[in-house]
């Protein structure tokens, strides 16, 4: 059983969400952010990306950064840019793209849940990182940025959800940079909060879907204050961690295509023709071409773009992993034809997620950059939590969720002040 609670919010008021929201500490560097802030002091980038408040070229992880972004955190809720609801709330949120909306429950999700395995990832994840992260929760002693996990279709939440959708949100914007609507309401109907932790409770297991180092450096320090705290009763706010949870058929997950830097020392021709051992080559002419099924892959080389099918016997509808498309193009292309084995460390490949589009992809082979590109076929939601389930791993760089969660909506203190 998953189980969560409600919490109280730390939220910035209705007339400053636009002020104080930003986009995820991960998704963009610190010159960026440091555009993006500008001169808007009351930006969450202060918190989360607290470089900018120091001479550029200073490191992220200087620990005077951490100290900064503990002094900002304060100095938001001094100023009353960030304040503490009264209450214990379950939130929703909600993300429009492209006509298209997702509705996620704001909630407090055990740590223990996440030890014991039951919140499942399906990425490994860089102790380095992991620290990182840590660092920011325990000089902040809160969540400032929620996880994203995924749970299984619930009809009973559904038609929840779908009656606070119907009333005026709490905040409701177009985020700028990716133009999405955001929208939020607060739960507060002790009925309706019931439910939410009693339909939880039914489920054997939540996913992570994105955000899987803030979701081990949050568990990991809430683990970390169970054991430093002598009257530890498991009572304790630490004890959980803020997560957006969306039912797994509302997520849209795009491609994560490749670019390469060389073919290995072969030509066009004999590039083409080492892939016609394991793939159906099709020349699809210049106009861009996307992959239209699982196991069809575009090839953009040359200024033409090529349909790629794998073979029958090339992968294992059995294997949860073997079956996946990235581990195939991984497999049959970028390490048995490219001599690229290690995508986490080669400086031959790059990865572009699906929201630019692959004329991205065209972009940067015609501009000389690359020599060639690979489109994929999205990852499912279910091929995920088949993967999940099965304890395995995905291949890296096999996801692009969008929208991406904006932060600065609601923040989770860890201790009950």
């Amino acid at each position: 059983m998953a189980t969560i609670k409600p919490f109280r919010g730390i939220r910035p008021p209705k007339e400053l969400v636009e002020q104080v929201e930003s986009r995820p500490y991960d998704v963009l560097n610190s010159e960026e952010a440091r555009a993006e802030a500008g001169d808007n002091e009351m930006s969450l980038y202060h918190i989360i990306k607290p470089e900018i408040d120091f001479p550029v070229g200073t490191s992220e992880y200087d620990p005077r950064v951490y100290e900064q972004a503990a002094a900002n955190f304060q100095k938001f809720q001094d100023k009353g840019w960030l304040v503490q609801d009264t209450r214990e709330h379950y939130y929703i949120y909600a993300q429009t793209m492209s006509g298209k909306t997702q509705y996620g429950l704001v909630v407090g999700a055990w740590v223990d849940d996440y030890m014991q395995g039951r919140i499942k990832k399906h990425e490994l994840t860089r102790r380095d990182k992991e620290e990182d992260r840590m660092k920011h929760v325990r000089v902040n002693n809160a969540n400032i940025e929620p996880v994203f996990f995924a749970y299984p279709d619930n009809k009973v939440l559904d038609a929840l959800i779908m009656r606070y959708a119907a009333t005026e949100p709490e905040y409701d914007f177009i985020a700028p940079i990716d133009g999405f609507r955001h929208q939020f309401w607060v739960i507060s109907d002790e009925q309706d909060m019931q439910t939410i932790t009693a339909e939880f409770a039914k489920m054997p297991s939540l996913y992570i879907a994105d955000g899987h180092h803030r979701s081990a450096a949050a568990a990991l320090v809430g683990a970390e204050k169970q054991r430093q705290n002598p009257n530890h009763t498991g009572q304790e706010e630490y004890n959980y961690f803020m997560a957006v949870c969306f039912q797994a058929s509302q997520l849209t997950i795009l491609d994560y295509n490749r670019v390469v830097k060389d073919l290995n020392g072969l030509t066009s021709e004999q590039f083409l023709e080492a892939l016609r051992k394991n793939f159906s080559v099709e020349d699809k002419g210049t106009d861009i071409y996307k992959p239209q099924q699982l196991h069809e892959f575009s090839l953009y080389l040359d200024q033409h773009w090529y349909s790629l099918k794998a073979k029958e016997g090339t992968y294992d509808n059995s294997d949860p992993i073997g079956v996946l498309d990235v581990d195939i193009s991984s497999r049959l292309i970028l390490d048995e034809i490219l001599n690229i084995g290690d995508l986490r460390s080669s400086q031959r490949i790059d990865f572009v997620g699906g929201l630019r589009g692959l004329g991205e992809l065209k972009r940067r082979v015609d501009n000389g950059e690359m020599r060639a590109a690979l489109a994929l076929y999205p990852v499912s939601m279910q091929q995920i939590m088949d993967i999940a389930d099965s304890g395995k791993i995905m291949p890296p760089k096999a996801t692009w969720f969008e929208p991406k969660l904006r932060s600065g909506l609601v923040i989770h203190k860890l201790n009950d002040e």
